[in-house]
């Protein structure tokens, strides 16, 4: 009996932070991959764990169609995927600011340039790599996608204006994908950090948690790589929180 192929997957924002701790997890898994970053650390970061590395933009389709495409000509196929972007570019609340009702600061007052290039960094990223990779997952039959969100998917904050909009459009893209793609063997799920290690949060914000500190990101990697693993083979269409308790909506 002929043994299963060794797994592979694809990271994007992989040059550090979550990106990076999912590259090293599906690594120390035995997944042989490719990663795409804009950062020259990418190369690095490929170096650690022997990845093909692809210096790219996720907001820029012509990016990801070369990197999916040097990817699976590289591996051969591509069982998982991590659709990971980084940063939100609102920058609100790493400050220690909260939402406060009384502030005169309202969604009326971004531009429509704001409103999409958000809308290209956090929700058509995952449209653009899902088109890309779910023929060739099609073909081989099975697959699974995680994307990297955040906690405000589930409770929007004043804050983070654009990334409580976008991910939680995502949140409905995602529930249409899976509802389509199951019968074809594709999982598609979503991981939503709360307050992530590699920001320089304040104290009262870290209070605000009932665990009383961040999440690290190799801890999230560990769950994505659950969520692409066939341990989760029941698991497609959903938002895990990963908050350490924040959000209270049940």
């Amino acid at each position: 009996m002929a043994e299963d192929p060794q797994p592979t997957a694809i990271v994007t924002a992989a040059s550090k932070g979550i990106g990076a701790a999912c590259v090293r997890e599906l690594a120390r898994r035995g997944y042989r991959l490719a990663i795409m970053a804009r950062s020259q650390a990418v190369h690095d970061v490929a170096g650690e764990v022997d990845a093909m590395a692809f210096q790219g933009d996720v907001t820029n389709a012509d990016d990801l169609e070369a990197f999916v495409a040097g990817a699976h000509e590289h591996l051969g196929r591509i069982d998982a995927v991590v659709a990971n972007t980084g940063l939100s570019r609102d920058n609100g609340g790493y400050d220690g600011s909260f939402f406060d009702s009384t502030r005169s600061a309202s969604v009326v007052d971004y531009d429509d340039a704001f409103w999409l290039d958000m809308f290209d960094l956090q929700f058509m990223n995952v449209v653009r790599l899902a088109r890309l990779v779910t023929p060739v997952m099609k073909a081989q039959g099975a697959g699974a996608v995680v994307n990297i969100s955040a906690m405000i998917s589930k409770e929007p904050h004043q804050a983070y204006p654009s990334s409580s909009t976008m991910r939680r459009a995502l949140d409905g893209y995602v529930k249409l994908y899976a509802d389509r793609h199951a019968r074809d063997g594709i999982r598609m799920n979503t991981l939503s950090p709360g307050l992530v290690s590699n920001i320089d949060w304040k104290q009262a914000q870290l209070d605000a948690v009932p665990m009383k500190r961040p999440v690290d990101p190799d801890e999230l990697a560990r769950v994505a790589a659950f969520l692409l693993s066939d341990d989760s083979a029941y698991i497609t269409g959903q938002n895990i929180l990963a908050d350490g308790g924040f959000n209270r909506g049940v």
